[in-house]
């Protein structure tokens, strides 16, 4: 049974989903979820001989929640990771898995804090190496200077997607959860929307939802962000050009850990900008990748979606490191 512990480090409180003993193994998850998304992992890794450790990113759930958009720079992603490794490891070392934006989180934490991060497994997003410019410019001339909506260009403007989100949450995660899950037809996330519509602009309320987010599973993330509020996990995706300048200065690196991606065939991560080949850069930037699987019919919620697929790749890794 997972323990919450309170991690106090210098700048903010992580909350931490703790079970186990053992080498310590770090998930961090992504938008807009929680500890939570990491529930089918917890057991399996901590039954493998590790101690399973979800945190609740900053700016959810238990976790502190700072106000100002730079608080959620990259810089601090990694720094709050590392932390935690630091609080919780016997000899300072973990392995890091990621999904959503967790991935870049424990990619970036490999690259930039390799004294601190044995191995390093990313879920749904790829890691093709450093970036050539901001990833807010490149969406900028691929979609929204075209007229195009993209939702990160939606999540720009402070307030107006919080807003969205929070007016009716359960409407917002049902909505959101389902449009790019592996249950939604082709379609269901409209790619003709225009730069103006909202986020849930003909989104369906699915009925009935996907077996694999039961109620009770979808009533804690609906609590959670009842409480918490949507303004610390949308700025995340404000600090697209603090986080280019940041990362520049790592641009000369490889990833030399142990590494392993898994991803969805029906994941629009792998294709808003169009399907491309993305096993070749990865292994350019990661010297030691050990498997980059794509789940046939996986949407974008990876380990919730497929979690006896992906424990089953997930393990037999954490054992062989």
């Amino acid at each position: 049974m997972s323990n919450f512990h309170f991690i106090d480090l210098p700048d903010i409180r992580i909350r931490a989903a703790v079970q186990g003993e053992g080498p310590l193994v770090v998930m961090v998850h992504g938008f807009p979820e929680s500890w939570f998304s990491w529930r089918h992992q917890i057991g399996p890794i901590s039954e493998a001989g590790f101690t399973a450790c979800a945190i609740d990113v900053r700016g959810y759930g238990g976790s502190g929640k700072p106000q100002p958009v730079e608080a959620y720079a990259m810089e601090h992603m990694i720094s709050d990771v590392a932390g935690v490794i630091e609080k919780l490891s016997d000899d300072g070392k973990a392995v890091l898995i990621g999904h959503d934006w967790g991935a870049p989180i424990v990619w970036n934490s490999a690259l930039v804090r390799p004294d601190r991060v044995r191995a390093v497994a990313g879920l749904s997003v790829p890691y093709t190496g450093p970036a050539k410019m901001s990833f807010k410019d490149m969406f900028t001339e691929m979609f929204t200077k075209k007229g195009k909506f993209f939702y990160q260009h939606y999540f720009q403007e402070e307030g107006v997607a919080e807003a969205e989100a929070e007016a009716d949450v359960r409407s917002f995660l049902r909505r959101f959860y389902y449009a790019i899950s592996g249950d939604a037809p082709d379609g269901t996330w409209p790619r003709d929307k225009v730069v103006g519509d909202t986020l849930l602009h003909r989104l369906p309320d699915p009925d009935p939802f996907p077996a694999w987010l039961h109620k009770d599973g979808l009533a804690y993330f609906v609590n959670e962000f009842q409480q918490s509020g949507f303004r610390g996990p949308i700025n995340r995706y404000r600090n697209h050009d603090r986080d280019f300048a940041y990362l520049s200065q790592f641009a000369d690196r490889k990833i030399h850990q142990p590494s392993l991606f898994i991803g969805g065939s029906r994941d629009l991560v792998l294709t808003m900008f169009g399907k491309t080949d993305f096993v070749t850069p990865m292994k350019e930037h990661l010297t030691d990748l050990r498997g980059a699987d794509v789940l046939e019919g996986c949407g974008h919620w990876t380990q919730q979606e497929r979690p006896a697929e992906v424990n089953a790749r997930l393990i037999p890794w954490l054992k062989a490191l």
